[in-house]
């Protein structure tokens, strides 16, 4: 469940104690790591790399182009071979995990730029679509950066999908995620409804092991 956490080298500690400061410099850390990641995302795609995704914010249709925080940048680690797409006033079946970038001391150390799992629809360490039921929720209802990332995607895509933290939660804290934290969700598309259609119940694939509870 919990993301490997380690204690760093060098980490900033309170003045008045010796407990450790675990997001010193949040914000111009989380400026500085996606400012650096959409100039290395928009390098790779210009060399020809298929594999990344930039989309613009859909609540962003105006100002300037180019500022990187008015995008989100997508890694494609499945592609799907549903067709259509959801619409923002549709609900979906989704699986997903969402992480921090590391702190002082968590990361993760299959990727050392990501930290804490602050959640997931998934209660195992290993996700597996054949046993968990997708979570359910309206396209309209999350965040501005995963909801952008819902609206570009067909049945079956598996993305790691970086927000920027004005397209997430920006200044406000939530429980476990602190105030300018960039957002990066493994998602995986599962299922979606138009509205007026009632989302079914869901069970599983393997066994009906998991089946889901109203």
């Amino acid at each position: 469940m919990a993301v490997a956490a380690i204690v760093m080298g060098l980490v900033s500690c309170k003045e008045t104690d010796d407990t450790i400061e675990e997001y010193p410099n949040w914000q111009s850390k989380n400026d500085a790591y996606f400012a650096a990641k959409y100039q290395q995302v928009k390098s790779a795609i210009a060399n020809g790399d298929t594999s990344w995704k930039i989309f613009k914010s859909y609540t962003r249709d105006g100002g300037s182009e180019g500022v990187a925080t008015d995008y989100i940048l997508v890694r494609v680690l499945r592609e799907g071979t549903g067709s259509g797409y959801p619409l923002y006033t549709d609900s979906v079946r989704v699986h997903y995990r969402g992480q921090l970038l590391a702190s002082a001391t968590q990361v993760d150390t299959s990727d050392p730029d990501l930290g804490k799992v602050f959640d997931k629809s998934w209660s195992t360490d290993t996700f597996d679509e054949d046993i968990f039921v997708p979570a359910k929720f309206g396209v309209s209802g999350v965040v501005d950066g995963f909801s952008t990332a819902l609206q570009h995607m067909h049945i079956g895509d598996r993305w790691k999908v970086y927000i920027p933290y004005q397209l997430g939660y920006y200044a406000a804290e939530r429980t476990d995620v602190p105030a300018y934290s960039t957002l990066v969700f493994d998602l995986t598309l599962a299922a979606y409804y138009r509205v007026g259609v009632k989302v079914p119940t869901w069970k599983s694939n393997q066994y009906f092991l998991w089946e889901e509870k109203d």
